[in-house]
């Protein structure tokens, strides 16, 4: 038996529904997921959305995440340098 997940999909959405004031630049994986399903419930099935378009769409979501990963690298490696250079700087004071 299959069950439909429209109600579910509709209250996950509704209950982690984004904090009004956000910006477009604070979107995640979970509103693009949420945003992907929406997507796929609400197309037309005479007129699927075409294959390429969804591989393209999470390719570039994909590179997305990655890019997102990266900085935070960066910054948590930012951090440790200027947390270096006030301990060098503090030792070379003494």
């Amino acid at each position: 038996m299959i069950t439909p997940i429209t109600n579910q999909a509709a209250n996950s959405a509704t209950s982690n529904a984004p904090v009004a004031g956000r910006g477009m630049d604070s979107l995640g994986q979970g509103d693009f997921l949420r945003l992907l399903t929406v997507q796929m419930q609400q197309q037309d099935p005479f007129n699927p959305v075409d294959n390429k378009e969804m591989l393209a769409q999470m390719a570039q979501f994909s590179s997305l995440a990655g890019v997102a990963e990266t900085n935070a690298m960066l910054e948590r490696i930012a951090d440790k340098l200027d947390q270096l250079i006030v301990t060098n700087q503090s030792a070379s004071d003494t």
